[in-house]
């Protein structure tokens, strides 16, 4: 008899969890579902009550009643806990997508970003260049303009000077009384006058003869000393003929500095002057510099 009673009690403590699961899983199908939600509402403690939004604006459903045992069920089902713990998995689930949603823009904003920096720090180093580059232009323009401004005040001073001619260098010729024939030395001398004269520019050359007697005859013989000094010097050294000026003095009186009084001519000699004008000193000055070596 008291084995009977202890089996029965023990079926009757098995099936109580399993009859109140059961009672709590499912409403009363006498009620309506606004009846049960109301029921189920206040039942639930007042802690729970409170709602939060997530991501996508779904509250969390508060926990249903755990039955008998109130919020611990030493005996819940595998199912029962899937249940409840389903909704904070799925929430979970959707951090985690949020997260990595989150994450993937933050890089992606983050890649445009550093793309930006680096394009505007390479137009800055081009506006750097170019800035270089147009200061290294303005500084050669300035240069340049100094150069022609240096030009074209020697080209101004030359212009006002070109018909003043200054002596540069003079050779005497003496002739034998009655000849016109030039020496050996008359040769050499005019030779080292004329010979640095190939290729020069801006000079003349005056040949002025004398000659011992008086009147035309005088005249004449200077004349054929001075021709013969010209000749030599257009046609051994090329001197273009309109450089070469000759007069005939005859025996006109000649100035010396170092007397108070001119003297006549004695016997027959020419005077060989070389002049020069700036055009010389135009021409060095109007080459273009060399270009630097590299």
């Amino acid at each position: 008899m008291k084995n009977r009673v202890l089996t029965a009690l023990l079926i009757a403590v098995l099936a109580l969890p399993a009859f109140a699961q059961t009672n709590s899983a499912t409403p009363d199908q006498n009620q309506t579902p606004s009846q049960a939600q109301a029921s189920s509402t206040t039942s639930q403690p007042a802690a729970v009550t409170t709602t939060t939004d997530s991501a996508t604006g779904k509250p969390l459903q508060p926990p249903a009643r755990e039955g008998f045992w109130g919020h611990l069920n030493p005996f819940a089902r595998k199912k029962y806990v899937q249940r409840q713990t389903g909704p904070i998995r799925d929430r979970l689930n959707e951090l985690d997508e949020l997260t990595a949603a989150n994450s993937k823009m933050i890089k992606d904003v983050d890649a445009r970003a550093q793309a930006g920096i680096q394009l505007a720090s390479t137009k800055v180093n081009e506006a750097d260049q170019h800035a270089i580059d147009a200061g290294n232009k303005a500084q050669a323009a300035q240069q340049t303009a100094t150069q022609a401004n240096a030009r074209l005040t020697t080209v101004e001073q030359v212009v006002v000077n070109i018909d003043q001619y200054k002596a540069t260098n003079q050779t005497e010729i003496r002739f034998r009384p009655g000849q016109s024939v030039l020496s050996k030395n008359a040769k050499s001398a005019l030779d080292e006058l004329a010979t640095p004269l190939s290729g020069q520019r801006g000079y003349i050359i005056e040949v002025q003869g004398f000659s011992s007697g008086r009147g035309p005859a005088a005249i004449a013989a200077s004349q054929k000393m001075a021709d013969s000094v010209a000749r030599y010097l257009v046609l051994n050294h090329e001197v273009p003929l309109y450089r070469v000026y000759v007069l005939a003095l005859g025996n006109a009186p000649v100035n010396n500095e170092d007397e108070k009084t001119a003297k006549r001519t004695s016997g027959g000699r020419v005077e060989i002057s070389l002049l020069k004008n700036d055009l010389e000193q135009l021409s060095a000055s109007t080459q273009p510099a060399a270009a630097p070596q590299q």
